[in-house]
């Protein structure tokens, strides 16, 4: 059976894919990228067995150029003759696949992958946006999707049989030895919707409160030089801003290994890979108030929620981050609040490469968890946890109170 994967080659998330696909035995797989392929597809798929129509797409949108190489991608599928399509971001290249479908009858069924703005943020832009994502959606037979939020939102729009599992954790590493506890590591793309000015000016709040903290920021983006000017926001040696080649996985393992914290802020989000990585890797997660992100995170218990509605004022997340714990320069033993409620995502069958749902890899609550707040440590003195309430929740108590209470993916 013959599948194609369509999406963004050069993005270590669709590598991840490959190389799970490639092991499933009897498939045999393909891959046609809108960019380049990363040089770990060379190990994974023949040079032959791949299409790159090397255009630049644009993060913000609009891009015509892509629409340009229809016509390549469609022959090129002809000539293969899939079973399956599998198309990574549903308004970019999941249009490209339902195209090449409605305008040249390119054969297969056709599996869309979310990944979370395509979803969340695309469909708000306008009527003719929302049109397109639940026209591409209703013309898939199977959506995947990493979060629940972000499945509800599609079954919305039209979807028809939506799974839901996270994706993007191979395998957990081996736990961190020791741990920097003035350390702050943040890796999201210098854009827009991951709010880079959000995280420097959180992290020159929390500093002016503890003198020691750094923070790195590994990553790039259209955001890069406005964001990572010598002592922007901060002051001169509090944040470093390391290369792009940085953010590669081996240099991101050494950073979650060595930090204690993980500071993640965007506007809109889905599970985020760079997040299971980070709790994988024994990091304390600093994350926006999304549906998505307590989806992974339970306020005080395996992490902390800054309220995103609020958070220019400073007293309010200030207040989120100081939850009274047993230690404070260690994570619970054995990382129990961040590694131990996740497990490794295994790409599954559809038929022959469907997702098997009893199999699928759901993030399990500890059978025995730490009571709330205990395995995190202190980053902050002052306020208690109380002060911390978020729009339409119970501000974190909840947790506190019921700290085993199932988690909302059961």
């Amino acid at each position: 059976m013959r599948l194609v994967l369509i999406g963004d080659g050069e993005s270590p998330h669709l590598l991840k894919w490959a190389r799970a696909l490639a092991a499933v035995p009897g498939l045999e797989l393909w891959a046609a990228s809108s960019r380049g392929f990363a040089p770990g597809f060379d190990a994974v798929l023949a040079a032959d067995r791949r299409l790159a129509l090397n255009t630049r797409p644009d993060v913000a949108g609009g891009n015509l150029a892509l629409l340009w190489q229809l016509p390549r991608l469609a022959r090129w599928l002809r000539r293969l003759q899939p079973d399956w399509l599998n198309a990574h971001y549903l308004t970019s290249h999941g249009t490209l696949a339902w195209l090449a479908q409605r305008l040249f009858r390119v054969p297969g069924k056709l599996v869309g992958s979310a990944w979370g703005s395509d979803i969340l943020v695309t469909p708000t832009k306008g009527v003719f946006w929302r049109w397109l994502t639940t026209r591409v959606l209703r013309a898939c037979v199977l959506i995947t999707s990493d979060s629940q939020v972000m499945a509800s939102r599609m079954r919305d729009l039209g979807a028809r049989d939506v799974m839901v599992f996270p994706f993007g954790l191979d395998a957990l590493p081996p736990a961190a030895t020791t741990k920097d506890r003035d350390l702050v590591f943040a890796n999201r793309g210098l854009e827009p919707i991951y709010a880079p000015e959000r995280v420097l000016q959180v992290f020159a709040g929390l500093a002016r409160q503890r003198p020691s903290l750094r923070l790195v920021m590994a990553n790039d983006g259209s955001l890069r030089a406005a964001r990572c000017r010598p002592g922007c926001a901060v002051g001169p040696g509090r944040v470093r801003c390391v290369s792009s080649a940085a953010s590669t996985a081996m240099h991101k393992r050494s950073w979650y290994d060595r930090a204690q914290w993980f500071l993640s802020l965007p506007t809109s989000d889905s599970v985020a890979v760079s997040v299971l990585e980070a709790m994988a890797h024994g990091c304390v997660p600093l994350l926006s108030d999304l549906p998505a992100n307590r989806e992974l995170v339970r306020h005080g218990d395996n992490g902390l929620i800054l309220p995103t509605a609020r958070w220019r004022r400073r007293s309010t997340w200030i207040a989120c981050c100081n939850v009274p714990g047993r230690s404070p320069t260690t994570i619970a033993p054995g990382c129990a609040g961040m590694r131990c409620s996740l497990r490794p995502w295994r790409p599954l069958s559809i038929g022959f490469v469907r997702f098997r749902r009893d199999e699928h890899p759901v993030p399990e609550p500890l059978r025995r968890q730490p009571r709330a707040g205990h395995g995190i440590p202190a980053l902050l003195p002052g306020a208690r946890m109380g002060a911390c309430r978020s729009p339409g929740t119970d501000g974190g108590r909840r947790s506190f109170a019921r700290p085993h209470a199932p988690a909302a993916r059961r």
